[in-house]
C-alpha cells in the first residue's frame, strides 16, 4: 500500500522567461498544452482512482514555473485544485517555481489557497555554472526565495543538477552545502542529461559539452547523500522518471541516465559499506544476506560481482533464508542495512 501520493499536473514551460540551455519541458514532461479544465480534471480524478488506501495525497503542479503563468490561469488551476482537495479531503497542493518569481505578493496570493509545499529549481549555488547554464537568475534569489517562503506556513523544497556546464564535482559539493544552508525539508537531484532539441544538445553535438558519465554521478551522489541525510533534509528523488521518450537512445541524447540510479547508488554505498568495515581483515570473510538484500550486493545486472571475486582476502556471499529482510552478516557481525550500522557480534 502506497502512503504517500502526488497527483502531477504538469505546467510545461508556461511562465518561464529563459530557456535554460539544459531544458525542453515538452520531451520531459510529454504535454504542452495550457490550462485546460476538462484535462485536468481527467488526470486528478484518474489518480484518485487509484488512491485507495492512500494516506497522503497531494495535488502537484510541476514542469513549469507555476508563478510565472498570469495570475488567472494560476487561480484557474488553484481553485480546481481546491475544489478536489475539499471534495476528497486531501493534504493539499505542491508547486514548482523559479527562485526570482517568489516574492511577498506571490506568496500572499498562494496563501488563499492550500498550498502546502513549493519547491524551487534552484541547479546551482555556483554564478560561474548558473550564467554558463542561462538560468537568468542569481544564487542570492535563491537565498531571498528562500527566507521568504520560510516566513510562510509552506513546506520549501529544492531541486539541484549535477553536472551542468562549467560544473565540477567541487562546486556541486558546494552546491549541496549551501542547500543545507538554507535549510529545506527536502530535496531532488538531477543529473544533466541532454535532450533532443535543446541547445545543449547543439554543444554537445559541436563537441563543446561533455556529460558527465554514470559513475562519477553515483560517486558524487555517494558523498552528497550522507550531508542531507546528516541536516534532516529528505530526499525525494534523484534522476528523471523514466517515460515512453525519456531513455538513452530516444529523447535522451547523453548523460548519466539511469532507469534505476537510486538503486545503483543504494547498492554502492552497501558496498562501500562492507569494503570499509572489512578493510583490516586478513582472513577469508562469508557475507550472508537473505534474498533481497543478497541481489542488492550482487549489484543490478551482477556488476559488483569483480569487486567480490577479486577481493584479497577472498570474500564469498550466501543467501540465508533465516535472516531479516534488513540485516547483513559479516563474518561474526550483524549490520543493518538502512542505517549502515554494526548491530553485535556473535562468538
Amino acid at each position: 500500500m502506497k502512503k504517500h501520493m502526488n497527483i502531477p499536473i504538469f505546467v510545461p514551460h508556461n511562465g518561464c522567461p529563459h530557456d535554460c540551455i539544459f531544458c525542453n519541458q515538452i520531451k520531459i514532461t510529454g504535454n504542452n498544452a495550457s490550462f485546460n479544465e476538462r484535462q485536468v480534471r481527467n488526470e486528478i480524478e484518474t489518480y484518485l482512482s487509484t488512491a485507495k488506501g492512500v494516506a497522503h495525497i497531494e495535488i502537484a503542479f510541476f514542469g513549469g514555473s507555476f508563478t510565472g503563468i498570469p495570475i488567472e490561469e494560476q487561480r484557474s488551476y488553484l481553485e480546481l485544485a481546491t475544489e478536489y482537495i475539499h471534495k476528497y479531503n486531501l493534504d493539499g497542493i505542491r508547486l514548482s517555481t523559479r527562485p526570482d518569481m517568489i516574492t511577498k505578493e506571490i506568496l500572499d496570493f498562494l496563501s488563499y489557497y492550500p498550498v502546502i509545499g513549493i519547491e524551487l529549481g534552484v541547479q546551482s549555488m555556483s554564478e560561474e555554472v548558473l550564467k554558463a547554464s542561462k538560468r537568468g537568475h542569481t544564487a542570492d534569489d535563491v537565498v531571498k526565495a528562500c527566507k521568504l517562503i520560510r516566513s510562510y506556513p509552506i513546506d520549501l523544497g529544492l531541486q539541484m543538477m549535477l553536472g551542468l556546464p562549467r560544473d565540477t564535482v567541487a562546486s556541486s559539493l558546494y552546491t549541496a552545502d549551501q542547500i543545507i544552508g538554507l535549510e529545506p525539508d527536502m530535496v531532488r537531484i538531477y543529473p544533466t542529461l541532454v535532450i533532443q532539441d535543446t541547445e545543449l544538445a547543439s554543444l554537445y553535438q559541436q563537441g563543446l559539452y561533455t556529460p558527465w558519465d554514470l559513475e562519477t554521478t553515483i560517486d558524487l551522489c555517494l558523498e552528497i547523500l550522507p550531508r542531507f541525510e546528516a541536516a534532516g533534509i529528505k530526499v525525494l528523488r534523484i534522476g528523471l522518471q523514466t517515460t515512453q521518450d525519456i531513455q538513452l537512445g530516444k529523447d535522451v541524447i547523453a548523460g548519466p541516465f539511469h532507469p534505476a540510479l537510486r538503486q545503483l547508488i543504494d547498492e554502492k554505498r552497501l558496498v562501500n559499506y562492507i569494503l570499509d568495515f572489512i578493510s583490516d581483515s586478513k582472513a577469508p570473510i562469508c557475507i550472508e544476506a537473505n534474498s533481497k538484500l543478497y541481489q542488492a550486493l550482487i549489484g543490478h545486472k551482477k556488476r559488483h560481482l569483480t569487486i567480490w571475486s577479486n577481493h584479497d582476502p577472498a570474500i564469498s556471499i550466501r543467501q540465508n533464508s533465516n535472516l531479516p529482510k534488513h540485516i547483513l552478516k559479516i563474518g561474526n557481525t550483524y549490520h543493518n542495512s538502512h542505517s549502515l550500522t554494526t548491530l553485535y557480534e556473535t562468538r
